[in-house]
């Protein structure tokens, strides 16, 4: 190992424990954040619940960045010529590029910060990546699908997002692939779905069932609760970013890195009731812009990459849960 690794947006959720799993795998991880997204520094003028939760969270990311001596520098990456002379000093090997607006409600509600956050940001590295063939990872999304027309989709399925998040992930995807056919840049495009895990505040869906179970407050599921998911957890999705930084295979590919089953939003309230046995679920109407989704098939990563995922929401999601039950109760006690 010992390449340098360059983490743009590094100190969010998958950031940061991306951080912490390629510094144990022996790479020089370096961190990039403005801390101005869904962070540390704008926390307190976002209009969330649980703000002091939310910022002992994050207060705990950097703790462990810091602790595992991980090199972290406050730069906004939409400042051309600053992050430039960054990159320059630091001259990564790989640049994992993760700057983003990642959530899609917020994205369709303002998408001026996100096309700036999302793909001025991705044009900074690019334009950086390009002289020196750096080897740029974009962490993409499921969401560049939009309706899933069967059950499963693969990296040859025709992409056709829906709203302002999908396709500005998908408009990334497509820019990336440009610099390589132009300038010949070797890259890789990850897929995700449905993340869940510790140190997560994007208010995604099984942090808000915990977050609600764990203040005895009724759970509210959009929809019947039978739309299925490809829930993945934080460390499947490291493990699969990992092995794309170790493996020549992963140059010039797309792959769904995702445990590879879908499953219904029911299911999921089930796990979280063996922990949570009176919490109150409802239904509501389902949420505009949520495409129709399910499996994302990850043959392919599993082929090329060695990729094989081992927590399935049985096993992840317990351990998010008795992970977070925990972090409560220790803030509850330093009070």
């Amino acid at each position: 190992m010992n390449k340098k690794v360059l983490l743009v947006g590094g100190c969010g959720f998958i950031g940061h424990n991306l951080a912490l799993k390629l510094t144990e795998d022996n790479f020089k991880v370096n961190i990039v954040d403005s801390l101005g997204v869904n962070n540390l520094y704008s926390i307190n003028n976002e209009d969330v619940k649980n703000k002091e939760l939310y910022g002992s969270i994050l207060k705990n990311r950097i703790d462990l960045i810091n602790e595992n001596q991980i090199n972290f520098t406050i730069q906004d990456a939409r400042d051309y010529h600053a992050i430039s002379r960054l990159y320059d000093e630091i001259n990564p090997d790989i640049i994992i590029h993760l700057a983003a607006v990642s959530h899609a409600n917020k994205s369709n509600k303002d998408p001026h910060s996100t096309f700036d956050h999302s793909l001025r940001t991705l044009e900074n590295t690019l334009d950086f990546a390009k002289n020196k063939k750096t080897h740029v990872i974009y962490i993409s999304s499921s969401m560049v699908y939009g309706d899933f027309n069967n059950k499963e989709v693969d990296e040859n399925t025709v992409c056709n997002p829906i709203g302002i998040y999908g396709n500005l992930k998908y408009a990334g995807e497509l820019i990336v692939k440009s610099y390589n056919q132009v300038f010949g840049l070797p890259y890789t495009i990850i897929r995700p779905s449905a993340l869940y895990g510790e140190r997560c505040v994007s208010r995604r869906v099984g942090q808000i069932f915990i977050e609600n179970a764990i203040q005895g407050m009724d759970i509210t599921i959009n929809g019947d609760g039978n739309e299925k998911l490809d829930f993945t957890y934080i460390k499947d999705l490291i493990e699969g970013i990992s092995l794309c930084c170790k493996k020549k295979e992963a140059i010039n590919e797309i792959f769904n890195i995702t445990y590879g089953n879908s499953r219904k939003i029911n299911e999921l309230t089930e796990v979280l009731k063996k922990e949570f046995e009176n919490v109150k679920i409802s239904f509501s109407k389902k949420e505009k812009f949520m495409p129709e989704r399910g499996t994302l098939n990850n043959k392919k990563a599993k082929d090329l990459l060695g990729f094989f995922p081992r927590f399935p929401i049985e096993d992840g999601y317990i351990k998010y849960i008795r992970w977070y039950k925990n972090f409560w109760e220790n803030l509850r006690n330093a009070k």
